[in-house]
C-alpha cells in the first residue's frame, strides 16, 4: 500500500488504466499476481476513500450491513462540516433511498417501487418502440447522413421515456437534462456545483406543487400521494431528492448503456456482423457492455460502520468513505480471467454488478435493459452500415470519474 493515496483522476479520463494500476504489480511467491482487495485513493477535493479492486470485494461490500450510505450518521468528515459545499454534496447531500440506511432504506424504497413494478415495465414497451422509431425518422433525415448518436437517439429516448412516466412537462426537460448532466461532471467548482444543486432542487419543487395543484397519471402525482403500511409519507425533502434520483438515474445510465453499445460494436465489426446475422441475441451485447463499459463507473460513497477486515488482511477502519467500483470491478481478471479487458459478446460468464447488489440494486435496472433491448436492434435496423464518422472529431467521453459514457458519438451511415 503506497504512503500516499493514490489521486484519482477528477475528469474521468482514464477509468481502466487507474483501476488496473491499482490492482498490482505485486507478485506472489508463486509468480502470479497479487493484489490489494482495496486502495486508498484521493477524490477532488482532498476526499479519501476506499477503492475496492476486487469483484467479490466490491461484491461482499455492497451487501454488508456493516457498509451505510448515510453521511449523516456514518461519515465524520459530514458530519464535522466538511465538503458541504464541494461536488459531492450532488451526491450525498440528499434525502433519498440513494443515501439512506437500514429501517428508512426499506421505507422509501417500498414507497418507490411501484414505479418500476414488472407489469409497469413491460407495460411501456409500445411508448419505447413509438419513441424510438421517431427519433430514427427524424434521424435519417440528418443532412449528409451524419449525426451525433447521443444528442440524436441516445439521449432523448430514455429521457422521454422517464420524463412522460414521472409527468415532466415539455418545457423543463431541456432544464432537467442540462442539470443531470452538470450533476454528472466530477470537474465542477464548488461554485458550480453548488449553483447546479439549487437549480434542479428550485425546478423540481416546482414541479411537485404543479403536480399538488393539478393531479395527473404519472408517478410524481403517485409519489406525492403514497403512503407506506405505517401511513408514512414521503417527507417534502425526501420527494424531491427522490424525483431527482429517480428522473437523473432514470436516464442518464440508459444514456451511456446505449451509447457505450454501439461505440462497442463500431469498434468491434466482427461482433456487431454476428449479432446482425442472428448468432448471438442482443442480450448478450447488453450484458457484456454493461460488465465491461458500466454506465457509471465509481459512485460515491458508502462508509465502514465499524472497523472492516477484508479477505486480504486489509483494514477499513471505522467511518472511512468507500467508492462503488463498478468498471474496476467488470474487468477484474480474478474473475474474469485475462480476457477481462476485452470486449466478447460470446463470453460464456458475463456477471457483473453495474446495477449494483444488495438492497441498493438499482430499481431501474429492467426498465434500462428494456429500452436497450428495443434502441439497439431498432437503429441497426435502420441503419446496418451505421460506422463512427471519421471526418469529424473522435468520439468524446464525458468528463466524469462518476458517469462512464460519451459526450459526443458521431457517426454516418449510407
Amino acid at each position: 500500500m503506497p504512503d500516499q493515496p493514490f489521486v484519482l483522476d477528477s475528469a474521468g479520463a482514464d477509468i481502466h488504466g487507474e483501476a488496473e494500476r491499482l490492482r498490482g504489480p505485486r507478485r506472489t511467491p508463486e509468480g502470479t499476481r497479487d493484489a490489494p482487495a482495496a486502495a486508498l485513493v484521493e477524490l477532488p477535493g482532498g476526499i479519501t476513500a476506499w477503492f475496492p479492486t476486487r469483484y467479490e470485494t466490491l461484491k461482499r461490500l455492497l451487501a454488508d450491513d456493516r457498509v451505510s450510505k448515510d453521511p449523516d450518521r456514518h461519515w465524520p468528515a459530514w458530519i464535522d462540516g466538511a465538503h458541504h459545499e464541494s461536488w459531492v454534496a450532488l451526491w450525498v447531500g440528499v434525502t433519498n433511498m440513494f443515501t439512506a440506511y437500514g429501517a428508512d432504506h426499506r421505507r422509501l424504497r417500498k414507497l418507490v417501487s411501484p414505479a418500476f413494478t414488472k407489469r409497469r415495465t413491460d407495460a411501456l414497451r409500445p411508448r419505447i418502440e413509438e419513441i424510438a422509431a421517431e427519433l430514427l425518422d427524424r434521424m435519417a433525415e440528418a443532412p449528409e447522413h451524419r449525426a451525433d448518436l447521443r444528442s440524436a437517439y441516445a439521449h432523448p429516448l430514455p429521457m422521454r421515456v422517464i420524463c412522460e412516466l414521472f409527468g415532466l412537462p415539455e418545457e423543463q426537460r431541456a432544464d432537467v437534462a442540462r442539470l443531470i448532466e452538470a450533476n454528472m461532471d466530477t470537474t465542477l467548482t464548488p461554485e458550480r456545483a453548488m449553483a447546479t444543486y439549487r437549480e434542479i432542487h428550485e425546478l423540481l419543487a416546482r414541479l411537485v406543487e404543479a403536480k399538488r395543484e393539478r393531479p395527473g397519471d404519472d408517478m410524481t402525482t403517485a409519489l406525492i400521494a403514497a403512503r407506506d403500511e405505517e401511513g408514512s409519507q414521503l417527507a417534502e425533502a425526501e420527494l424531491i431528492d427522490t424525483l431527482l434520483l429517480v428522473i437523473g438515474a432514470g436516464h442518464e445510465t440508459t444514456v451511456n448503456l446505449i451509447g457505450n453499445a454501439v461505440h462497442a460494436l463500431l469498434a468491434h465489426p466482427d461482433q456487431l456482423a454476428r449479432v446482425l446475422a442472428g448468432e448471438v441475441p442482443w442480450s448478450e451485447v447488453i450484458e457484456e457492455t454493461l460488465r465491461w463499459a458500466p454506465s457509471i463507473a465509481s459512485l460515491p460513497l458508502r462508509y465502514a460502520v465499524e472497523d472492516i477486515e477484508l479477505a486480504d488482511g486489509t483494514l477499513i477502519p471505522r467511518g472511512d468513505a468507500i467508492l462503488a467500483t463498478y468498471a474496476a470491478a467488470g474487468r477484474d481478471p480474478w474473475r474474469h480471467g485475462e480476457s477481462a479487458d476485452r470486449f466478447d459478446i460470446g463470453r460464456p460468464d458475463k456477471e457483473h454488478l453495474a446495477f449494483g447488489h444488495g438492497v441498493h440494486y438499482c430499481i431501474g435496472a429492467p426498465l434500462a435493459r428494456l429500452e436497450a433491448s428495443i434502441a439497439l436492434p431498432a437503429l441497426f435496423e435502420r441503419f446496418p452500415a451505421l460506422s463512427e464518422d471519421t471526418s469529424r472529431d473522435p468520439a468524446r467521453l464525458a468528463e466524469s470519474f462518476i458517469g462512464h459514457g460519451y459526450r459526443t458519438l458521431p457517426v454516418r451511415w449510407n
